[in-house]
């Protein structure tokens, strides 16, 4: 093992041992050179693997502190990534827990969180259409509004599918509590335990966690940061493994924000079609389009009724609500009786109010609006990269959504970065969160959409800082990079 993974070892024995309990702050920096004889990057690099392991937290200017439940909680024996050319049993939580938890304090610069500003939601109009929804429920809705769903609802959705010419009967719609519970249910509807899933890589860290969370196995197909989804590797992995199902994304990918071509959604859905593999899109960033028309999702293409659509209301309108729906295709009735088998209902007020909104809040006008903020929130950032940062940070312009995927030099760890970022008021998502194999360890996720302001520019200012500090730097490669 490397210093930093034997001096992580020792400190793991002494949180499960009782020498440091359980809730207490780690020995200092100091403390810890002194004692082990180490270098001050071996010791950050060990207290990220100790976050990684799930066993310690980072607190905003107080340090590192043991976890509630370290105690039972066993080492991995190994660090090293498995082949990306292999199906592998995923274990990502401990790890995307970790970053997000340190990521909650408040004050924290919240350039790795998953979400928009709320700021750029209409949140007094929604609240007259949830008022006037709610007038309008009849006392057997509480029945009539269970899965799959308010009609009304449904209704307006089919309507969002005409606007980019996909013809999507109402029946077929199933109403979820957000996105990611519509793309859970499609995921447990076509597998069971120990099947293989082609994600991508990297790719939304919620798809590595309900592979985890379901005992299934994922195999990593690549996302090119320009060209999207890497085809001819999943051809091969089709080839290779029994895929029993695809999670992908196909518009403003989450992380790198890339979009993938007309020509490739077609020849992606014609590829699974004629295996019969089921496409689970998600496509929660589709509204959030920079050009003049909202791209095309594979579910266009879409004969056999193998793609399953998933979006929501969360990104665009109203996160708090929890509204999101699949298109599921022939899978339709067995994601209905899922969900009334898991959480039964969406919650119905909430159904009738994004109904009444969508019908008459002015959802169009509301989209150009947070469209025109995006965009400009986007340039903000890309000007602040390029006046801060070393000129060797790369990144690729998307088209929409508000992610920038950040490919920084080889020698740093996006680990370390996030660590010490936290330290200075600034949350980062780490590259690993977004691999079943914790790849792209010298890459970051950016989020551009808050409202630009001195902070965020300061902000980057201090990550240019940080990247000069030696403790961010790698003893070793820095892994695969995007």
């Amino acid at each position: 093992m490397k210093r930093y993974e034997v001096l992580a070892t020792q400190l793991a024995n002494d949180v499960r041992s009782g020498r440091i309990p359980i809730g207490s702050k780690l020995p200092s920096l100091r403390q810890i050179i002194a004692q082990h004889g180490v270098s001050q990057s071996t010791v950050f690099r060990a207290y990220y693997l100790l976050e990684e392991w799930g066993l310690i937290r980072a607190e905003e200017r107080s340090g590192y502190f043991v976890t509630p439940g370290a105690g039972v909680k066993e080492t991995p024996s190994s660090t090293r990534p498995a082949s990306l050319a292999e199906s592998a049993k995923v274990d990502i939580s401990d790890l995307v827990f970790s970053v997000l938890e340190a990521a909650k304090h408040p004050g924290i610069v919240p350039l790795g969180s998953a979400f928009p500003s709320p700021l750029l939601f209409p949140s007094a109009r929604l609240l007259k259409s949830l008022a006037q929804g709610a007038r309008s429920l009849s006392p057997w809705s509480t029945v009539s509004d269970l899965p799959p769903g308010n009609d009304h609802l449904r209704s307006q959705i089919v309507l969002r599918y005409v606007g980019t010419g996909v013809s999507v009967p109402p029946d077929e719609i199933v109403v979820t509590s957000g996105a990611l519970e519509a793309l859970n249910l499609c995921l447990m509807a076509v597998t069971r335990p120990g099947d293989v899933v082609a994600v991508e890589s990297p790719g939304f860290y919620a798809a590595l966690q309900a592979i985890e969370r379901l005992d299934l196995r994922a195999v990593e197909i690549p996302v090119d940061p320009t060209t999207g989804l890497d085809l001819d590797a999943l051809a091969a992995a089709l080839e290779k493994h029994p895929v029993r199902a695809c999670w992908f994304m196909t518009n403003y990918q989450n992380p790198t924000g890339v979009t993938l071509s007309v020509e490739k959604k077609k020849a992606l859905v014609d590829m699974l079609a004629e295996r019969e593999i089921p496409l689970i899109e998600d496509d929660v960033y589709q509204e959030l389009h920079f050009g003049r028309e909202r791209p095309l999702s594979a579910k266009a293409f879409d004969t056999k009724g193998l793609v399953m659509h998933c979006s929501s209301f969360s990104k665009t309108l109203a996160p708090g609500y929890r509204i999101g729906w699949v298109s599921a295709g022939r899978f339709a009735d067995k994601v209905q009786r899922l969900k009334l088998m898991t959480t039964l209902s969406a919650s119905i007020p909430a159904q009738a109010g994004i109904a009444d909104y969508l019908q008459h809040g002015g959802y169009d006008k509301h989209l150009r609006k947070l469209r025109t903020a995006m965009r400009a929130q986007l340039a903000s950032m890309e000007g602040a990269l390029a006046r801060w940062l070393p000129p060797e940070v790369r990144w690729v312009t998307p088209s929409g959504g508000y992610f920038l995927w950040l490919q920084l030099p080889d020698a740093v760890d996006a680990m370390a970065l996030h660590g010490l970022a936290i330290q200075h008021g600034i949350s980062i998502a780490p590259g690993p969160i977004f691999s079943a194999t914790h790849s792209f360890k010298n890459c970051v996720r950016l989020n551009f959409g808050h409202p630009w302001e001195a902070k965020i520019e300061e902000a980057i200012r201090v990550l240019a800082e940080i990247l000069k500090d030696p403790a961010v730097r790698a003893n070793s490669g820095a892994g695969t990079a995007a």
